[in-house]
């Protein structure tokens, strides 16, 4: 019997090997670096292949490419689940890129660290900046998921991508319009690109929800706008203004969607060219071949203006949250910045409470309050009873 397991192991170059064959096919695997070694590992193997065969252990599960299970990954999770399955894709090209070669089984936390810390200092295609830490962490969140996915088929037993940490982002961009520079913009539009501008500005909708509206998707008469395909998948009803109804109204009826592209025959699908020239024209002084217009704004600003101007107006922060889509209320308090001025009036009116009570506090048993112009309030001691 000890000689059969010694003829099932091999000494090469200072190690053990397993080398034995079960059912026709010959099985080759380190087994340590000692005999001993080797021998403990002879009997678990064979023990294991036993286990499996009677049912009472799962085979391991085949390795695949890294590459071939983020191409399943779009097409089982991705496509059937995530509106932004395209950008998951574009995404997933970079990371191919990286670990060419690898399996899901070779990928260990450290080379997912190491391509974090790689990405992060790569050069952007677009404008040779270096990749921002949003960027990366959106890479990171689509690795997170498919290794998830990996865990969860059985392709592997662990997920070496939980404890990666994001990289630490920056403060949230705030940039709004001043009443004076929306004023600017919407008078610097096209006729074609103005029903557009106050529909975002009036309603804080997201640009792709703003294109792909169809004419059933209005009531113009009750002002409900009803967004059938948001981001975030759920259908929502948005109240309007009467200068938005006004402006949809005006808007010519082409075909099923009201932004219509004749060109292409379908709806429009961005405004890119539109937006800059617009934002470029919007001087303060139409004469001055210097002035840049309106400077460091998106369109997806006009979005966060309308929450600013929401709340500045004395809307509240759930109806808000609600008319923009978002899931939670933290995702819409990045949007509502405080008025200054609101803020100081609303402060004073809380410390008029605030004297207000404590003058009842203050003021003894018996005390005549007598306001004036000339004096708000002035004590008078009667005489008690």
């Amino acid at each position: 019997m000890n000689g059969r397991k010694d003829r099932n192991l091999k000494f090469i170059d200072g190690k053990w090997f397993l080398d034995f064959t079960h059912r026709g096919r010959r099985v080759r695997k380190f087994g340590g670096f000692t005999k001993d070694q080797a021998k403990v590992a002879l009997a678990k193997e064979r023990l294991d292949r036993r286990d499996i065969e009677l049912g009472l252990k799962k085979p391991p599960a085949q390795d695949v490419t890294f590459a071939a299970f983020a191409d399943e990954f779009i097409e089982l999770y991705a496509k059937p689940n995530k509106r932004s399955w395209r950008q998951d894709e574009i995404i997933l090209r970079s990371l191919k890129e990286h670990f060419r070669g690898e399996t899901l089984r070779s990928i260990t936390a450290e080379k997912i660290q190491r391509f974090v810390a790689e990405r992060r200092v790569e050069k952007s295609k677009n404008n040779g900046h270096t990749i921002a830490p949003s960027t990366c962490n959106r890479a990171l969140a689509v690795l997170k998921t498919l290794i998830a996915k990996a865990v969860e088929w059985g392709r592997i037993e662990t997920n070496p991508a939980a404890h990666v940490k994001k990289l630490k982002e920056p403060p949230g961009r705030e940039r709004y319009l001043t009443h004076e520079e929306a004023r600017r913009l919407l008078a610097a539009a096209s006729p074609n690109f103005l029903p557009i501008l106050i529909v975002a500005l009036g309603t804080g909708m997201r640009r792709g929800e703003i294109l792909a509206l169809k004419w059933t998707d209005l009531d113009l008469v009750r002002g409900i706008i009803t967004i059938t395909m948001s981001k975030s998948g759920r259908a929502r009803k948005i109240l309007t203004s009467g200068a938005v109804a006004a402006a949809l109204g005006g808007v010519p009826r082409r075909a099923e969607f009201v932004f219509w592209n004749e060109e292409t025959k379908d709806h429009l699908k961005d405004v890119k060219t539109a937006w800059r020239a617009t934002c470029a024209r919007a001087k303060k002084d139409p004469d001055d071949e210097k002035d840049p217009g309106i400077t460091d704004v998106r369109f997806h600003d006009l979005r966060h203006t309308f929450a600013s101007w929401y709340i500045e107006a004395g809307g509240d922060i759930v109806s808000l949250s609600k008319t923009l889509g978002h899931s939670t209320i933290q995702m819409t308090m990045r949007y509502a910045h405080p008025n200054e001025q609101k803020t100081r009036l609303t402060l004073e009116n809380v410390g008029g409470i605030l004297d207000s009570t404590r003058q009842k506090d203050d003021t003894p048993p018996g005390t005549v309050v007598i306001t004036t112009p000339a004096a708000p309030s002035v004590n008078i001691r009667t005489r008690d009873n």
